[in-house]
C-alpha cells in the first residue's frame, strides 16, 4: 500500500476525530439518513471530548455526501474545526458508521476498508482495436479507446497470388493494429497506474497485444476466462483482483519468513511483536510493515510524544528517552504513524488478513527491516 496518501495527518497535532461513514445501502431517503449519522457522529465525538468546531466540521462533511454517494463509505479525519483527510472506501465499515476521539488518527481500519483495491485495466481487444476500462472496488469508468487500421481484416481462402499478397496484407494490418493498441495500453497504464491489465477478446488478438507490451508490464497483464458479452465476465475481473491482492500478499510473508531467520553476524532481517517493532522504529529501521488488521498486537497499549519516533510500550520508557509529554494509543496506529514519517522513501505497508494460522507475523504484528 502507497502511504503518501497519509501524510497530512501526521503534519499537525491532535487530538483527532476519525470517522467511518456507510454509505452501502442507498434508500429513497437516504439524504435524511444521512442528516440523522452526521448528527450522530457530531454528538459521539463530543461525548468523547471533541471540541465544538471539530465536531461541526464532521457534522458537515458527512452531511456533503449526499451530493456525491459513494458506493461503499467514507472516512473523515479531523482537527481543531478542519477535515484534513476524506479517502473514500472500498468496502464498507465492519459494523456500521462510528467515530472516535484519540491522540493519533484511527488509520488502523483503512487498511482493510481503502488499502488493497487493486486498480485494474480491462482491455476489450479485437482486430479493430480496442476499449479500455478501469475497474476498482469504487466502480467501473471509461479510459480510452483505440481505433486501428480498418481494411483489411479478414483473410481470404484462395491459394493465387493476388489472394496470398491480400493475405499479407491482413496480416500487416493485424500486426500494426495490435502494435497500436500495446502502445495506447501502456500510456493508459502510466497515467492511470493501474496494477493489473486484463485481456478481453479472442486468443490471438490478446496474444499479438500482450508480446508488444513493454516487458516492464508483462507480469501485470493476466487473461480473462470469459469473452465479450458473457455475464461471467464480471466475475472473472474481480477474481483475478482479488488473486492479485493475495499474490502480493503471500510474496510479501515470503520475504518476512525468509528474513527471520538471523544471518551470519546473528542479526534477522525481520522482527514481530510490540517491544521489538517499537525499538525498531525509534531507529527507523522499518523498510515495510505487516499488519493484521484487529489482531491481538494491534490493540496493544503503547505511548507516543509529541514526535512521531518516540514511543514506548511502557510510559517510563519515555521519560528515558527525555519526551515532557505522553499519551496512550493503539499500537497500530503508533507504528503506522512511526512508519510514514520516517525517510523511508520505499516504505509500505502490507494488510495481512485473511490468513492460515502461523502464516503471518506473531500477534498480527510485523515489519522487515533495514540496516543503516
Amino acid at each position: 500500500m502507497d502511504l503518501a496518501f497519509l501524510h497530512p495527518l501526521y503534519e499537525h497535532p491532535g487530538p483527532w476525530a476519525s470517522v467511518y461513514v456507510d454509505t452501502s445501502r442507498p434508500t429513497e431517503d437516504s439524504a435524511r439518513e444521512l442528516r440523522l449519522t452526521a448528527r450522530a457522529m457530531a454528538g459521539d465525538l463530543a461525548q468523547r471530548g471533541a471540541d465544538e468546531a471539530t465536531c461541526r466540521a464532521v457534522e458537515e462533511a458527512v452531511e456533503e455526501l449526499r451530493h456525491s454517494p459513494d458506493p461503499h463509505g467514507r472516512a473523515f479525519f479531523a482537527r481543531a474545526g478542519t477535515v484534513v483527510l476524506d479517502p473514500r472506501l472500498a468496502r464498507p465499515p465492519l459494523g456500521g458508521s462510528r467515530a472516535e476521539w484519540g491522540p493519533l488518527p484511527r488509520v488502523g481500519p483503512l487498511l482493510d476498508l481503502a488499502g488493497e483495491d487493486p486498480v485494474a485495466i480491462v482491455a476489450y481487444v479485437d482486430r479493430k482495436g480496442a476499449d479500455f476500462e478501469l475497474r476498482s472496488a469504487l466502480g467501473r469508468r471509461e479510459a480510452g479507446t483505440v481505433t486501428g487500421r480498418q481494411w483489411p481484416l479478414h483473410r481470404t481462402s484462395g491459394a493465387d497470388w493476388s489472394e496470398r499478397h491480400f493475405q499479407l496484407k491482413v496480416e500487416n494490418t493485424w500486426e500494426h493494429n495490435a502494435a497500436e493498441i500495446a502502445d495506447a495500453l501502456s500510456v493508459c497504464q502510466d497515467e492511470t497506474r493501474a496494477d493489473l491489465m486484463i485481456m478481453v477478446g479472442e486468443q490471438r488478438e490478446r496474444h499479438e497485444v500482450r508480446e508488444r507490451l513493454p516487458e516492464r508490464l508483462h507480469d501485470r497483464v493476466v487473461e480473462a476466462t470469459h469473452g465479450f458479452g458473457s455475464r461471467l465476465l464480471d466475475e472473472d475481473v474481480e477474481q483475478l483482483r482479488a488473486e492479485h491482492v493475495r499474490d502480493r500478499i503471500d510474496g510479501e510473508l515470503d520475504r518476512f519468513r525468509a528474513a527471520r531467520a538471523p544471518d551470519d553476524a546473528g542479526r534477522a532481517g525481520a522482527v514481530e511483536g510490540v517491544p521489538a517493532l517499537v525499538e525498531a522504529a525509534r531507529e527507523h529501521r522499518i523498510e515495510e510493515l505487516l499488519i493484521r488488521p484487529e489482531a491481538a498486537d494491534a490493540h496493544r497499549e503503547v505511548w507516543v510524544g509529541e514526535d512521531p519516533d518516540q514511543l514506548a510500550a511502557r510510559r517510563g520508557e519515555l521519560r528515558t528517552l527525555g519526551e515532557r509529554h505522553a499519551w496512550a494509543t493503539r499500537a497500530d496506529d503508533a507504528l503506522i504513524r512511526a512508519a510514514v514519517t520516517t525517510d523511508a522513501a520505499a516504505l509500505s505497508l502490507t494488510p495481512v488478513c485473511p490468513l492460515p494460522t502461523g502464516a503471518a507475523p506473531a500477534g498480527g504484528l510485523g515489519a522487515l527491516l533495514r540496516w543503516r
